[in-house]
């Protein structure tokens, strides 16, 4: 094992790909949150129903999640990891920057309309975070990856936060989407300096060489099996912040709450994950371990779930704090994605890395579906328990019988 020292430490660790990997995901994570938090004043202004619309854009959004993770994962890893990063951003800066317009359009059905944007924006954004991670991954030092990954998570989850500050200081849910559109158009500007990770370059030329194949993932048992276990490992993260932080406002008359605010809980919960990011990758780096650092989180993050459901909320701001204890718990975020990385091989590495977390994101839709299928018989609070139960028994199971990928070596092929 190569060591380094502090000063060669922080000169890797603050190399240019990892900041704009960063400032990327930054800007990700504010466009992609942005409908969660501006989702009740939006609606309400547009005269649309709040739940029922609200839930149906949602699943616009993680549906072309899913799609465009399949789309730009494929992309990457035929013509390079910066072709993603470049035409992701492009696609969602602009459908972000036409939500703005929504209240200007009159003669067509917003909801749909609505509904439409959220989805292209979605397509766009399923490419940010798997490129960013698959170039930095690349770049790195194995020793440092685990660390690389984190800042990048870390810091780019703080965009939840300036996504909903920026709603409360401009007062206006159209100034945020302008300014969210704006700031990824200027990042478009700063990647022209970023180049090629030299682990794809060795391969890039090589036309014998099948890159990008997403069908390989299901026709060979042992990979499927992995890339499975890959998305099992995310599901909790997902079903806390899109059900338990996304819907806050469902579970308030029942835990005798007067208000939560849906934005708020989302901005604590990502106030959480950026620590819980910045804390995962020092803690897999001193287990040694990706698989130990998960699912110790994971039981962490359980005991959120059952305070916050079962007692531990009883007002808005009790609630906001159980928000931020699931977010350091599902802090590994990155992490998971890192596992997804080392994996697999240099030509469906970029597949694999942006499908896996947009797979997960594209199966809130089904968890909502069950969700809501179950409140209808039972309480909102046991509905959120049993759709809880299942993506944590997944999740763990998952995260114990995959491979070990520490230290792991990553110019090999598929």
């Amino acid at each position: 094992m190569t060591r380094f020292s502090t000063q060669e430490k922080w000169k890797h660790l603050l190399s240019f790909p990892v900041i704009i990997a960063a400032l990327g995901y930054f800007v990700d994570i504010y466009d992609l949150l942005l409908f969660g938090i501006v989702r009740v004043p939006s609606l309400t202004e547009l005269n649309l129903d709040v739940d029922t619309v609200g839930t149906q854009i949602i699943n616009y959004q993680m549906t072309g999640l899913l799609l465009g993770g399949i789309l730009w994962g494929i992309f990457g890893d035929k013509k390079g990891r910066l072709s993603v990063l470049f035409g992701s951003i492009l696609v969602y800066s602009l459908a972000n920057i036409a939500c703005g317009f929504l209240p200007q359009i009159e003669r067509m059905d917003q909801a749909t309309v609505y509904a439409w944007l959220r989805f292209i924006a979605g397509v766009g954004l399923a490419g940010e975070l798997g490129a960013g991670i698959t170039l930095v991954s690349e770049s790195l030092p194995k020793e440092l990856r685990a660390l690389g990954t984190s800042l990048v998570a870390g810091f780019g989850l703080l965009g939840a936060v300036v996504a909903q500050l920026t709603v409360e200081m401009a007062d206006n849910w159209t100034t945020a989407y302008f300014i969210g559109g704006g700031l990824g158009l200027l990042l478009l500007v700063l990647r022209i300096s970023v180049t090629e990770s030299g682990i794809y370059k060795s391969i890039a030329e090589d036309r014998t060489l099948s890159k990008g194949n997403f069908l390989a993932l299901f026709t060979h048992k042992t990979r499927l099996i992995k890339y499975l276990k890959c998305i099992a490992i995310g599901l909790p993260t997902w079903y806390c912040i899109g059900i338990l932080a996304m819907m806050a406002n469902q579970f308030a008359p029942e835990m005798g709450i007067d208000t939560i605010v849906p934005g708020k809980a989302i901005m604590w919960a990502y106030v959480g994950i950026s620590a819980g990011d910045f804390a995962s990758g020092f803690i897999s780096h001193a287990l040694h371990s990706r698989k130990k650092a998960i699912l110790y989180m994971m039981l962490f993050t359980i005991l959120g779930v059952i305070g916050m459901l079962f007692g531990g909320a009883y007002s808005e701001q009790s609630y906001y704090f159980f928000c931020v204890w699931l977010g350091l718990g599902t802090g590994y975020w990155a992490m998971f994605v890192t596992v997804a990385a080392e994996q697999f091989g240099t030509n469906l590495r970029n597949t694999t890395t942006t499908t896996v977390p947009n797979m997960v994101r594209g199966l809130l839709p089904v968890m909502l579906l069950l969700f809501d299928y179950l409140k209808k018989d039972i309480s909102i609070i046991y509905a959120a328990m049993c759709v809880g139960v299942l993506a944590f028994s997944l999740g763990i199971y998952a995260t114990l019988t995959i491979p070990e990928t520490h230290d792991k070596e990553l110019d090999f092929l598929e």
